[in-house]
């Protein structure tokens, strides 16, 4: 059985002579307080813990994003399920309907002690789109970025929308611009903290680029021989990006 240890973002992972693992074991690693809540995920366990742990030998924290080139796919991304389901369930401990507490039913559904509501964990949808006109795409910087890459449009799925909707919406909103002959990339499950990224890829059709300033920085169009920092490898950004790059 394996451990997916939290303390907010960071992940407790074992030094092994050829890198990193999650600890696994018929017991945990560190002592877990009696009232620690343990979720079944998949056959394995969950929690998180006050502080980070920071004294046992050979181990150390590392944050989930960190750990996407730690660890093997299969375990970053089981790890990242296990923050979903971590931060769903700190934030779904009293019932929405009538304030009573609410209790696991399955793995992966509460219900309330009171009036028997019943809950599951929720994605926030998003789309992400690279957009083509002719050998060059666009890229832009938006104003939450935590340094200074260049990545694609993207944003939060509405009510009432289809994927299709939002990429369009989304495009004339936070660039001016229209935009033609979406085609489905791929999808990414997202755990910053809870969502799915659906990418595409367009063509320009027309239109000047006018920027949602509210939302981004910097926007414009490159070549593959005049590229700007472009995100990291975990996310589909990049994932579009590098499938353009290869042809």
């Amino acid at each position: 059985m394996k451990y997916y240890i939290f303390c907010k973002d960071e992940l407790l992972l074992r030094q092994t002579a050829d890198g990193f693992e999650i600890p696994q074991g018929d017991e945990p690693p560190v002592e877990l307080k009696p009232w620690t809540h343990l979720m079944n995920v998949d056959g394995d366990k969950a929690c998180c813990v006050d502080t980070p742990v920071t004294n046992l030998e050979g181990y150390e924290m590392c944050g989930l994003r960190k750990s996407y080139y730690l660890l093997s796919q299969h375990d970053y991304l089981k790890a990242g399920k296990c923050h979903e389901l971590l931060y769903w369930d700190q934030n779904t401990r009293y019932c929405g309907v009538c304030g009573a507490p609410m209790r696991m039913d399955t793995d992966i559904s509460k219900k309330c002690t009171q009036c028997g509501k019943e809950v599951w964990p929720q994605l926030a949808i998003a789309v992400i789109v690279l957009i083509h006109k002719g050998d060059e795409v666009l890229l832009v910087n938006a104003r939450n970025f935590r340094t200074h890459f260049y990545g694609l449009v993207a944003g939060f799925v509405e009510t009432g929308e289809t994927l299709e909707e939002a990429v369009h919406r989304e495009v004339k909103e936070e660039t001016g611009i229209k935009i033609t002959n979406l085609r489905y990339f791929s999808s990414q499950p997202w755990p910053y903290p809870c969502g799915l990224m659906v990418g595409f890829n367009a063509d320009y059709v027309e239109g000047e680029i006018h920027l949602q300033r509210s939302e981004l920085a910097k926007g414009a169009w490159f070549r593959k021989d005049n590229l700007p920092t472009i995100p990291e490898k975990l996310s589909i950004a990049r994932k579009l990006i590098d499938a353009w790059l290869d042809g």
